[in-house]
């Protein structure tokens, strides 16, 4: 059992309150009459065990979470090849650049590519 809490009966959805596409997503999921817990990464960031659950949910590496096209990482970082523990460090401090959103239902976990993918879970 991971540290993140997960029910059959409602969608977790971890986001940033910036994103168009979080906002987007956020209205089409309401609209359908999905039961959301919201969990804005900028307000609430996650924890290094809840970014290293996550990547495990969604079989990724930890350093695929990294959006590396987003604004803040090419102006502030370069391309590097850091441990799990730093990656997770630069998500901490830096949780805009995480790839979101990204919705949990029981043991389903996706990334949310189109707002409309919400219905995949």
């Amino acid at each position: 059992m991971g540290e993140i809490a997960t029910s059959n009966r409602q969608i977790t959805l971890f986001y940033n309150s910036d994103s168009v596409r979080a906002k987007q997503t956020l209205v089409y999921a309401e609209t359908e009459g999905f039961p959301i817990q919201k969990r804005d990464m900028l307000s609430a960031p996650l924890t290094g065990t809840q970014i290293a659950e996550i990547a495990t949910r969604l079989d990724m590496k930890i350093e695929d979470l990294v959006n590396q096209d987003h604004p803040k990482y090419t102006s502030q970082f370069e391309h590097h090849d850091l441990s799990d523990d730093d990656w997770i460090k630069m998500i901490r401090h830096h949780p805009e650049i995480m790839k979101q959103p990204i919705a949990i239902r029981g043991d389903k976990t996706i990334l949310v590519e189109t707002p409309t993918d919400i219905i995949k879970i």
